[in-house]
């Protein structure tokens, strides 16, 4: 029988972590295994333990929550040989949204956390490590106001962020340096991409993959508020690909020249451009 070792977000989904945890570690049991849990008081504490259990060469660490809990064990594990699970019980769950494989069922989630790790990619930034999509300008003001209500809940909470940070919408003068080719752009929407989803179901990025050691970069550019409202039905299914005003770029470093605009990674603040953010092929064993 060896340890496996838990992070978990009592808050995440609304309380669905909390309600998910004993059945998780019922599985882990179930499997001949024993839970250990290492959650802090806070986040920072969380992190501190998540890297110094990998430092002690730990096989395993499930994270049970949303995209910010994964966006913390990453910063523990990236680079390492300890293999990554998700149980995704968190409000938007994109990272797991963006894998196909990861069940949303808690139990049968804990089963793939147990099996093999498989290489995948991760984004390197200034700022750390990003599992699923880096992302500034409307799409930042977006999160931190999804991160400050309280209702609704779900992953509907970032489609009403949407429509209350609307009147807010500017666009920025940005300079993008994309593997050696510059482009600059007037820019209201920026993402980075990893994998294909971010706010909750949003499909910002559909040619996004975590193993082809790539990055692929969303631009919505020179676009008014009504323009962006008719449009934003079309992130879902990732058509909105096709509008004029959308530009997508590919390559494996991104340097992002801009005066201050936050920036956020897999739905957390994780800084400020300038920035540069670049792919590391198989920077993560994730079991999937």
């Amino acid at each position: 029988m060896s340890d496996v070792h838990l992070l978990i977000s009592p808050e995440a989904g609304r309380g669905r972590a909390a309600a998910a945890t004993e059945i998780v570690q019922s599985t882990i049991r179930a499997a001949g295994h024993t839970p250990v849990d290492l959650t802090g008081t806070t986040a920072a504490a969380s992190t501190a333990a998540a890297k110094a259990a990998v430092a002690d060469g730990v096989e395993r660490i499930i994270v049970v929550g949303g995209d910010g809990l994964v966006h913390l064990a990453l910063q523990a594990v990236a680079e390492s040989s300890t293999v990554l699970g998700v149980v995704p019980v968190g409000t938007g769950n994109d990272f797991a949204r963006g894998l196909d494989t990861i069940p949303d069922d808690p139990a049968e989630a804990t089963q793939v956390a147990l099996g093999e790790g498989r290489p995948t990619d991760a984004i390197r930034s200034d700022a750390g490590w990003v599992a699923s999509v880096a992302t500034a300008g409307f799409s930042g003001d977006v999160n931190a106001r999804a991160n400050r209500l309280q209702f609704p809940k779900g992953p509907s909470r970032y489609s009403v962020a949407t429509v209350v940070e609307l009147p807010g919408l500017r666009n920025r003068p940005v300079r993008l340096d994309v593997d050696g080719q510059v482009h600059e752009f007037e820019t209201a929407l920026l993402a980075v991409a990893n994998t294909g989803w971010f706010g909750g179901g949003m499909q910002i990025a559909p040619d996004a993959r975590p193993d082809d050691g790539r990055l692929e970069v969303t631009v919505v550019a020179d676009v008014g508020r009504l323009e962006l409202l008719r449009f934003f039905r079309l992130v879902f299914s990732g058509r909105h690909m096709a509008h004029p005003k959308v530009h997508g770029l590919s390559g494996r470093r991104i340097s992002i020249e801009a005066d201050g605009l936050e920036l956020w990674g897999d739905g957390e603040a994780i800084g400020t451009t300038p920035a540069t953010l670049e792919a590391v092929p198989d920077a993560v064993l994730l079991a999937r």
